[in-house]
Formats: structure tokens, sequence, C-alpha cells
């Protein structure tokens, strides 16, 4: 399973913690199998379709342009990064 690392924004909805272990071969399927473990994570990330144009989704290291299709492998480590602002 994945680790996917919590935004502190979130991380009351996963109890305080600040990784879980999920599964899913995507990104879809990593928000939808959190949406399962803890209800109103998917809110929090998705617009419909898509990820929210204030998070950024990477999956090892790497920042992915195609968002919920980004392939997932079993020790690939997800963060959801929220946009910073400021000027």
């Amino acid at each position: 399973m994945a680790t996917v690392f919590i935004p502190p924004l979130m991380q009351k909805l996963t109890d305080g913690q600040k990784t879980v272990e999920i599964g899913g071969k995507n990104v879809r399927e990593v928000i939808n199998n959190l949406e399962e473990a803890f209800p109103g994570t998917k809110d929090r990330l998705v617009d419909g379709f898509r990820i929210k144009p204030n998070i950024s989704v990477a999956v090892d290291g790497e920042t992915t342009p195609i968002g919920m299709l980004e392939k997932v492998g079993e020790e690939s480590e997800v963060h959801f990064l929220p946009a910073i602002g400021g000027g």
C-alpha cells in the first residue's frame, strides 16, 4: 500500500495521523480509498472529477500534471500539497 502524507489541516479527519497506508493503483483510487477509511477527505481534495485547483499532488517526489490519473505503486509516497499564497 502507498504511504499517504496528510496535510496538517486535514489531520483531524485522520484522527491526527500524519501518514496513512492506503491502497490504489492511481491517485483517484487512493482518494476513494481514503474517503472510505476517513470520510470527508475526498471533499477536501476533489472538485467534481478533478483535484481542487488549490491542491497539488506529488507521487514519489514528483508533482503530477495529470492529477487523478497518475499511477501509484505499492511502495509509493503520495503527498497532497495545499497551494501557498502570498505576494
